[in-house]
């Protein structure tokens, strides 16, 4: 029931079914507290987290897979494309609506304060701290 592949798995499942859950609670109040268009902007940048949480979780696993060599040419690659899409929406969001940069950097942000809400979460699941 522990095993621990298992429970490592749900957990990389959850994450960003849980990014997308708290920026649409955070998108919801943002939009009320300034305007829809920050809340919908805040939505964007935790949709684009869960999506590139779920991308680098599925490359990963494709990447190791492969050789030494072999991955670390894909590896490089990839993170280089990854990093290159990332930084042109980023682009795209400071060239369209400067002003409302920070709730799409806000959205983007939720996946912090989720990992470290999983991790406390998994520590108080643990039985022992030490071995």
């Amino acid at each position: 029931m522990n095993d621990p592949e298992t429970v490592d798995e749900r957990v990389l499942r959850r994450v960003p079914r849980e990014i997308l859950a708290v920026s649409a609670a955070l998108a919801a109040a943002a939009g009320l507290i300034f305007d829809p268009l920050a809340g919908l902007l805040l939505f964007a940048g935790g949709t684009l987290s869960a999506l590139s949480f779920a991308w680098l979780k599925g490359s990963l696993s494709r990447i190791l897979a492969q050789g030494k060599r072999g991955a670390l040419r894909s590896g490089i690659v990839l993170y280089a494309l990854r990093l290159a899409l990332i930084c042109g929406v980023f682009f795209l969001i400071i060239l369209l609506l400067p002003g409302r940069v920070l709730a799409f950097v806000a959205g983007f942000s939720v996946l912090v304060p989720v990992a470290l809400a999983e991790s406390v979460r998994a520590l108080l699941s643990m039985r022992t701290w030490k071995n």
